[in-house]
């Protein structure tokens, strides 16, 4: 799909004909302006990666080279200039206009074509990643463009890796660029000649397909993906499923594996126009995909609502306390309410599941008990692992210092006491954040 566009302006029909022959092929586009003020809209329309053109127009070369230069300042086209001068004044000239090379005619066919796609392949290797060897988004957002002037029915998918800024800050910058390529490499086996690979950003990447591989190259990655992760983890952490992150004031943040998100639109449900609405649409699909728990991927569908319906999106204030000491509890639910957040407290650790028939938190501050039951475990446990229908975060205070049977038992966040207020509603104000974003 990596199709590459060629301009032609010349005034001359037969000449630029016979150059547009020479060119064309399954990888080049060509197209032909016989003056020049069309040739600024298709420089608009299509974003060539070369311009040719030649003095036989009616218009300065040389000022024509230098407005293409100031109109194509983000796309940065190759412009080579044709001539029947041989002069060596001429040629310096138009090179210091602004034109990349000089071919003066006659020229042979072979050479044309030879230096014409040297150019083209100049301009292509500049905008590489040298991380994973792809297109940057020059490029990407070049080819996005281009599939919506193409009639036929396409799909883009954007990809990402969750977590991985958490990752890198424990594994290193290195052991992250090696995940990346791995997942890079993975990406490219799954595609068809015929798609497009390429990133948006360091870390996001984008394929254009069609509709009827979308769905089939997203659940491909989401199953290799995570059948390769472990790998890039200690023997332990990929045990345990998770990594610590240490917070303020001793407390231990839980953050789950690297996982994979992938958004995906198409124009078989919804017409698009301009790049704006295309990358609008694609990143708001590739937020559904990161709500999600592990590795998931999105297809937009079609949407069925009534005559100006609007959806509000409820947002969840709510706090459980679950703490026997009575007088922190007092402190935590005061601050808490002066914050502007709902609070109920309970007031021994099993009435919980007795509030939580008609109460629906965000976050659980869950204690854990005395230290010869340690009760707060299995009432976590409890939480996550069977309470399928809502997934509260839950933090973990407790004055045994140790993190890991916290954390193992489903905790967001252990926090050992004594602690700061500001420590704890930092936190809270992090999780309801995350769960109302």
């Amino acid at each position: 799909m990596l199709t590459k566009v060629v301009l032609i302006i010349d005034k001359r029909k037969e000449q630029s004909v016979k150059y547009k022959k020479i060119l064309e092929s399954s990888d080049n586009t060509v197209i032909i302006a016989s003056d020049f003020a069309l040739a600024l809209n298709y420089m608009n329309a299509f974003e060539p990666d070369l311009i040719m053109i030649s003095d036989s127009l009616d218009f300065d070369i040389k000022e024509a080279i230098k407005q293409i230069r100031v109109l194509t300042y983000n796309t940065r086209p190759a412009v080579i200039a044709l001539s029947k001068s041989n002069h060596i004044q001429d040629k310096i000239d138009i090179l210091d206009s602004g034109a990349d090379d000089f071919l003066s005619e006659p020229i042979n066919n072979e050479e044309f074509k030879a230096r014409i796609t040297a150019h083209i392949r100049r301009n292509f290797e500049n905008c590489f990643s040298e991380k994973t060897q792809l297109f940057n988004s020059k490029i990407s957002y070049k080819m996005i463009k281009r599939v919506l002037n193409n009639d036929s029915e396409w799909a883009i998918m954007l990809i990402d890796i969750d977590n991985l800024e958490f990752y890198k800050e424990i594994y290193g910058e290195l052991a992250a660029d090696k995940l990346i390529q791995t997942y890079s490499a993975i990406i490219k086996s799954s595609i068809d000649p015929n798609d497009y690979l390429g990133q948006i950003s360091s870390e996001d990447f984008i394929v254009i397909t069609n509709n009827e591989r979308a769905e089939k190259i997203a659940n491909y990655l989401v199953y290799a993906f995570d059948t390769v992760v472990s790998k890039f983890y200690s023997k332990s952490d990929a045990n345990r499923g998770f990594i610590f992150m240490h917070g303020d004031d001793e407390a231990e943040d839980k953050v789950n594996l690297v996982s994979t998100s992938i958004g995906i639109i198409s124009n078989r449900y919804k017409k698009y126009t301009d790049l704006r609405q295309v990358i609008s649409s694609l990143i708001s699909t590739h937020k559904l995909a990161k709500y999600k728990t592990g590795s998931s991927y999105v297809f937009e569908r079609p949407k069925i609502s009534a005559d100006n319906a609007v959806t509000q999106k409820e947002i969840n204030n709510n706090i459980l306390i679950a703490e026997p000491d009575e007088a922190l509890s007092i402190l935590l639910e005061a601050t808490a309410r002066l914050q502007g957040y709902n609070v109920k407290i309970a007031n021994e650790l099993e009435d919980i599941f007795e509030i939580l028939k008609e109460y629906n938190p965000a976050i659980i501050i869950l204690d854990a008990g005395k230290s010869d039951s340690l009760k707060g475990l299995d009432i976590c446990k409890k939480l996550k692992y069977e309470y399928e229908d809502f997934k509260p975060n839950i933090i973990f205070t407790t004055t045994i210092h140790d993190k890991e049977p916290v954390l193992n038992a489903g905790a967001d966040l252990y926090l050992p006491k004594p602690y700061e207020l500001s420590v704890m509603f930092g936190w809270i104000k992090k999780f309801f954040e995350n769960y109302n974003n």
